[in-house]
């Protein structure tokens, strides 16, 4: 740790804290077992945020482990930029296949921010290509987050991550969020859609696309959107005439308990943003993945230069995408998503308990995305959330909160047992504040 001290500079971490082990000591992590991490003391802790919300099926899955060492006696990296390779074709594939009907063509991106950053640039590029050059505007949701990117940042709403960079961004539209008010009352789908059309109707012609989260806005805390949102949405954008562009950097392969969470309304959107989930948690990937429609407006020979430019060193790099594709196959081998359903009522049970604990005013969940929202004002402990990710860590579990809020964001792998250990952890801690 004193070497980490000298030379490491965390994301989303005040230094100085983090020097002085405050609120405590931090972990160092050295190996991973299923839904556990171990620390360089040899101390087991549950992964209940998934490291950053990305494992999906647990650490040293021997499939993925296996597809990783298999393409490594083959080639690591190879680029996508005039060449090709099988694994990047099969990862493709195996993603399509998945998605909504029309979703079609795969862009390959190392993160979450990037494949944003790519749907922006696609749409925008869209409409030139179009003859409508006037749609340079971006509508997204009050306390979005779409990564840290510059363009991901501008289709952001969250002050506190983005307000500093302000003069660095591009100007954008907000639509109201589904936030509770200080009254406890949260606004209903026909506030939130009216909300969506109004700032559409402000800006009419000249709208690119419309940027959300669909279903569970993650870093704000997770903020859940009644049934019929994301549907209602789409219907607003094809009144109007724009593109849909569904981030699902978080909510995608499995998280609310669909593969989607745009299955959820039974919606295709224009661009779907993947990442995160999509190699297991295992090596840096992303996928934005657009219509036919989109994707051919940017054909023509190569001296109209028409094609996408934007591209990276490591898109569909071949181990990530071994990963992929052996991901994608344990979700039917081992059936995660029926397993999931199975576990729900534990996860459910422990919830409603938690819920009336008294600095707890609000909790939310779709399926294992989970928001366990304190009132700072009920306790005199300081940073309430974060002392209580901290005090669950004398009982084996790893959690990290945002804000107010502790969020839950387990493995999908993660059975009845280990989560009656993320419960009672929980409300322990939550209990034990004074």
């Amino acid at each position: 740790m004193a070497r980490d001290k000298a030379v490491l500079w965390h994301p989303f971490t005040q230094m100085q804290d983090w020097v002085r082990d405050v609120p405590g000591p931090p972990l160092c992590i050295v190996a991973g077992d299923g839904n556990w991490l171990v620390d360089v003391d040899g101390n087991r802790y549950l992964d209940g945020v998934a490291s950053l919300w990305c494992n999906t099926h647990g650490h040293r899955h021997p499939s993925i482990d296996s597809a990783i060492r298999d393409q490594l006696d083959r080639i690591a990296h190879t680029t996508l930029l005039g060449l090709t390779h099988p694994k990047a074709i099969e990862a493709a594939e195996a993603i399509v296949d998945l998605l909504p009907t029309g979703l079609e063509r795969v862009f390959f991106s190392e993160n979450g921010a990037s494949a944003v950053e790519v749907a922006l640039k696609m749409a925008l590029r869209y409409w030139q290509l179009e003859g409508e050059p006037d749609r340079t505007t971006f509508v997204s949701l009050e306390d979005a987050y779409h990564g840290d990117t510059i363009g991901a940042v501008s289709v952001g709403g969250i002050d506190l991550f983005h307000e500093a960079f302000g003069p660095l961004l591009f100007p954008g539209v907000h639509a109201p969020t589904a936030r509770r008010r200080p009254d406890g009352s949260k606004p209903s789908l026909d506030e939130l859609l009216s909300g969506m059309e109004a700032a559409l109707r402000a800006t009419s012609g000249r709208v690119a696309a419309v940027v959300i989260e669909p279903l569970v806005q993650g870093a704000a805390g997770m903020q859940c959107f009644p049934d019929g949102y994301v549907r209602g949405v789409r219907n607003l954008c094809d009144d109007e005439g724009t593109l849909l562009i569904c981030d699902e950097v978080a909510t995608g392969f499995g998280r609310t308990g669909k593969m989607f969470a745009v299955e959820h309304d039974g919606v295709a959107p224009d661009i779907i943003v993947l990442g995160k989930g999509i190699t297991g948690g295992y090596l840096p990937m992303s996928a934005t993945v657009t219509t036919g429609g989109v994707y051919d407006a940017f054909l023509g020979l190569t001296e109209e230069g028409r094609h996408l430019f934007h591209g990276h060193t490591y898109s569909g790099n071949p181990l990530a995408a071994a990963a992929c594709v052996a991901t994608i196959e344990v979700f039917e081998t081992e059936r995660t998503l029926e397993q999931m359903a199975v576990n729900d009522h534990v996860l459910a049970a422990h919830l409603e308990k938690i819920s009336h604990l008294g600095p707890v005013v609000d909790v939310r969940r779709r399926g294992y995305m989970v928001g366990i929202e304190l009132d700072p004002d009920t306790v005199a402990t300081p940073l309430p959330a974060r002392a209580v990710c901290q005090a669950v860590r004398l009982d084996g579990v790893v959690l990290r909160n945002l804000g107010d809020v502790v969020v839950w964001m387990p493995p999908l792998s993660i059975t009845s047992d280990e989560i009656d250990l993320l419960g009672s952890a929980t409300a322990k801690a939550i209990g034990a504040l004074r």
